[in-house]
């Protein structure tokens, strides 16, 4: 079995979520923070024939990047890598020592607000979370605009950004880490849907996409204005 370049990107990007992965027999990868307030999965081309996981998924993807277009073999203990004269010998770790996500795919228990985020703005406000080296990010409705604000929640007079991203007649406000995004979304269109009860998801439909992440305990949500 080969892997695609996506795949290889995918996994690349998974190791900021997680340094070790979980495998599973099928067509998708996923995985979840030690934390458990970032999940990701993607569904992909190949077909991995048996369930087995990496300890460190950084060196793996090394591994793979020395093998362009390499041929991968499994094994009960282990996978191979061969490429013309080469080969390399991968051995498996212990599922048990890994966070992994469950095996089903999970899903908001409710959506109180929904808006298109375009990759543009995406850019901006992670560009804007590094230049103020905050580490916060909100959702806010309020006077019927939906709004993702960068800035410090916790000190008054914090520089902020804000872009507006939709309508609501609902006031709110979802706050979320923003380690929780930079360096761990692939920067695209995403459709957002944040739930009142404490998640967010995040998908891009053109590359299959999805990431749940957790929201803070001092989110809050007023409900539709009266």
């Amino acid at each position: 079995m080969k892997l695609s370049n996506r795949t290889v990107q995918i996994l690349k990007k998974f190791v900021n979520i997680n340094q070790s992965i979980q495998f599973r027999k099928g067509s998708e990868v996923s995985t979840l923070a030690i934390q458990k307030n970032v999940l990701a999965r993607a569904p992909v081309t190949e077909e991995f024939p048996r369930d087995f996981a990496i300890y460190d998924l950084g060196e793996f993807v090394q591994v793979l990047d020395l093998f362009k277009d390499g041929d991968l073999t499994f094994a009960d203990s282990h996978l191979t890598i061969t490429s013309g004269r080469r080969e390399a010998r991968y051995f498996y770790a212990d599922p048990a020592i890994i966070t992994s996500p469950p095996t089903k795919a999970p899903d908001l228990p409710s959506t109180e607000v929904e808006f298109d985020l375009k990759k543009d703005d995406l850019q901006n406000i992670i560009q804007m979370i590094n230049i103020y080296k905050v580490e916060d990010l909100s959702v806010v409705g309020k006077d019927g605009i939906v709004s993702i604000c960068v800035r410090d929640r916790k000190n008054d007079t914090s520089n902020t950004f804000d872009v507006e991203v939709g309508t609501t007649d609902a006031t709110f406000c979802f706050n979320m880490k923003s380690e929780n995004l930079v360096g761990k979304l692939f920067v695209f269109d995403y459709h957002v849907r944040i739930s009142k009860v404490g998640a967010s998801m995040w998908t891009n439909t053109t590359e299959n996409l999805e990431y749940m992440i957790a929201l803070e305990p001092d989110s809050k949500y007023e409900g539709p204005m009266e």
